[in-house]
């Protein structure tokens, strides 16, 4: 499975709203389309974590990285690219 389907079926986990990894849209704003809290945001972030094993660089973070699914499946792949 990609990163972005992957980040997708995390985030339906986290929003445990009825909505499913396939009705996330690749640009849809994490926030203001699906009301991602600050609490789900964190839960979300901990629960990427543990998805793709690896830590966070939250110093790097920047708040548009949260903007949609494929902005933060992009800085996910960074992070989780093999060190060469």
């Amino acid at each position: 499975m990609e990163i972005e389907e992957r980040v997708k079926v995390v985030l339906a986990r986290v929003l445990d709203n009825g909505v499913t990894a396939e009705e996330i849209g690749p640009e849809a704003d994490l926030v203001e389309q699906y009301g991602l809290d600050s609490l789900q945001t964190i839960t979300f972030l901990l629960a990427i974590e543990d998805e793709f094993d690896l830590e966070l660089d939250y110093p790097s973070l920047q708040l548009d990285d949260l903007r949609s699914v494929r902005q933060f499946s992009t800085f996910v792949a960074r992070l989780a690219a093999p060190v060469q």
